[in-house]
């Protein structure tokens, strides 16, 4: 072996992983990037191991796996050999293999893989820090009530809950949900309605399948939810941004834009990203104008458990007569993201086609921790827990309003009645994307308003006030006072 390919194999030891892995990774690289030519002898497995400090049968090792794959050939009595016949080789460009792999040129995608590839805004922070939208306060989750729920669901009599699940999701569930938001969301349906999925995203990408052919347009809330704003275009139907008023979506603005939409999204009870409650003439008018039309409405109803003022609303799904909203909802959010159980509640003659279309994606949803939540849901534990985090929930927001009120018109918030997140504004002018990365560097999280807008929009910033205690949240915002 040549004496350049030995530099830095003393290395290994230091390394992460086995030592068997990181040599073995170590020659295949070699061998696949040319630096080993086809035919070209290896070393003894005893003099490599004398020179790179490993002992001879982890060598050994190595050498019989790279054997196993294809990669070397071994010879009684003559040595070891690099293949002449390489697997991959034929397979990618040369200069291409091992860690220089080329990238897919963009022209291999289809129009929706590129859609679908596009990054649409969302941002990794760490999960409690402020200002983090739409992470609950995971320090208060009951972990132990959780695991014994989880363990009494594994350790149930009999294979029910290791064998493939209902496609519509774990019967108990079902039942349990659509008590649940009938009691307290006024959502009028049976526990057939219901079909359980892993996220409200999921549920909005599985009605736009199901509902849009590629050209439908759909009305979007401006500024709204970025995700589900790519998700429409993805799936090859034509966005038409509706802006949002202090009474919710403009629906007359809808109709003069885009009469013939085929599909309308909507946050009525909290408007993402304003906290704007629809009033209810709009959701009659809206209403109206779907029977009349033919439309269908997505109800996205992500956190409106949590109200601070008024009585807690009715969902729109409860007023509609004419079968023309799916409503959806998310457990991701009200108790920890990691648990990815969502569900959506289909107008009745199209749930065997969500539930057909469902199995068709990703067959059903895992039952153990289905079974944990029903649980959950029938033993009384998710209202306490929601009791508890919205007298939680009403303190953070307090101090949030209070600490906001002491930058003298700086930041201003917008309403904040319910939820777990405000808007706050800045005057006009301001650059809330350039406020954002400075307040970063200082460990505040700040997602800028602008970025929600279809078009030229207010800066501002959302603020999720329910991960961060209210010592945090007074500490961030004097931070953030600095760059104000």
């Amino acid at each position: 072996m040549p004496v350049p390919l030995l530099e830095g194999l003393d290395e290994l030891a230091s390394g992460g992983g086995s030592l068997l892995a990181r040599l073995h990774g170590r020659l295949r690289k070699a061998i696949l990037d040319g630096a080993l030519a086809p035919g070209g002898a290896l070393p003894a497995s005893r003099r490599l191991a004398e020179d790179i400090g490993l002992s001879r049968n982890t060598v050994e090792a190595v050498y019989d796996q790279l054997e196993a794959e294809g990669f070397i050939e071994r010879r009684h009595g003559s040595g070891s050999f690099v293949s002449a016949n390489l697997p991959e080789r034929e397979l990618a460009p040369a200069g291409a293999l091992g860690h220089g792999r080329a990238a897919v040129p963009a022209a291999a995608l289809s129009r929706r893989g590129e859609l679908m590839a596009r990054p649409y805004g969302r941002e990794e922070a760490p999960a409690g820090r402020a200002f983090v939208p739409s992470v609950p306060a995971l320090d208060l989750f009951p972990r132990q009530l959780w695991a014994r729920l989880l363990a009494r669901a594994a350790r149930a009599p009999g294979p029910d809950h290791l064998i493939a699940g209902d496609r519509a999701g774990f019967r108990p569930l079902r039942e349990a949900i659509a008590a649940y938001v009938g009691s307290t969301r006024a959502v009028a349906c049976a526990p057939e309605q219901v079909v359980v999925l892993t996220s409200s995203q999921q549920a909005i990408e599985l009605t736009c399948r199901i509902l849009t052919d590629p050209g439908d347009r759909v009305w979007h809330e401006d500024p709204g939810y970025r995700a589900s704003a790519a998700t429409f275009p993805a799936a090859g139907a034509e966005v038409v941004p509706v802006p949002v008023d202090g009474e919710g979506i403009d629906v007359a603005e809808g109709i003069r834009r885009a009469p013939d939409a085929r599909l309308v999204y909507v946050t009525p009870s909290h408007q993402y990203p304003t906290g704007v409650v629809m009033s209810l003439p709009r959701r009659l008018q809206l209403l109206a104008w779907a029977a009349r039309s033919g439309a269908f409405i997505i109800e996205d109803d992500y956190d409106s458990e949590f109200r601070f003022e008024g009585r807690p609303l009715a969902a729109l799904q409860g007023l509609d007569e004419a079968g023309r909203v799916v409503y959806v909802g998310t457990f991701n959010k009200l108790l920890f993201p990691a648990l990815r159980l969502a569900y959506l509640i289909a107008p009745p003659d199209l749930v065997e086609h969500f539930v057909a279309a469902r199995a068709l994606v990703d067959g059903h949803t895992s039952t153990l921790p289905q079974a944990a939540l029903a649980d959950f849901i029938r033993e009384g534990h998710l209202g306490t827990h929601l009791r508890h985090m919205r007298t939680v929930y009403e303190e953070r927001r307090q101090a949030l309003v209070e600490a906001v009120a002491r930058l003298d018109g700086r930041l201003t918030l917008g309403p904040i009645d319910g939820g777990m997140h405000a808007c706050a504004y800045l005057p006009e002018g301001r650059d809330d994307v350039a406020i954002a990365e400075a307040a970063r560097r200082l460990g505040v999280e700040l997602r800028p308003l602008s970025r929600l807008y279809f078009g030229p929009g207010r800066p501002g910033f959302i603020l999720g006030f329910a991960a961060p205690r209210p010592a945090e949240i007074r500490s961030a915002v004097e931070r953030i006072a600095k760059l104000l």
